[in-house]
């Protein structure tokens, strides 16, 4: 039997442990400022420039999140990126993964969002491997290596993604039933 004071104590570690890293990062700002100003004020500046370069791809992220829990259900994730979702899970995962833009970064936000919602980890790996394929890239690629090795490499990239898939959706389900 579960008590109110039992489940309370984790949530209230998670709220502490999430500080950990910024007060860190802060604790190691303020420690090397006192040794070397001059390049503190650098090392600030780079990561305010870093800050500002990531500032418009995360917002696009947040905004995109924001119109998936608007108009998109549980139920809508799970059918076709769930684990029962087939064939269409896959081609929709690997189709999207190839049509994905800009950074990485900017769609881990709405891939956790998504996986809240249902989608499995195979769909999501399958994602992020199918980034490596670019059709845009593909007439350079042709044209500096030819079409016998950008199709090789294309049909390798796409095989890889579903093994990588596959073995990330084993290890981490392994890792799950064993809690």
């Amino acid at each position: 039997m579960k008590t109110i004071g039992h489940d309370a104590k984790p949530a209230a570690n998670r709220k502490h442990r999430q500080w950990l890293f910024p007060a860190g990062v802060i604790v190691v700002y303020l420690t090397i400022y006192f040794v070397a100003p001059d390049r503190t004020v650098n090392a600030l500046m780079a990561s305010g420039n870093v800050l500002k370069q990531m500032a418009l791809p995360l917002l696009l992220a947040f905004a995109m999140m924001v119109v998936l829990n608007l108009f998109i259900t549980p139920a809508h994730v799970s059918r076709f990126l769930g684990s029962r979702a087939g064939i269409k899970g896959i081609l929709l995962s690997s189709v999207a993964g190839i049509l994905s833009m800009g950074p990485v970064y900017t769609w881990l936000p709405f891939l956790a969002a998504i996986r809240k919602k249902g989608a499995s980890v195979f769909h999501l790996a399958n994602f992020l491997s199918s980034r490596a394929v670019k059709p845009v890239l593909l007439p350079l690629m042709i044209g500096y290596f030819g079409w016998r090795f950008a199709l090789i490499f294309t049909v390798l990239n796409m095989a890889g993604a579903l093994l990588v898939a596959a073995v990330v959706t084993y290890i981490s389900d392994g890792r799950r039933k064993s809690r």
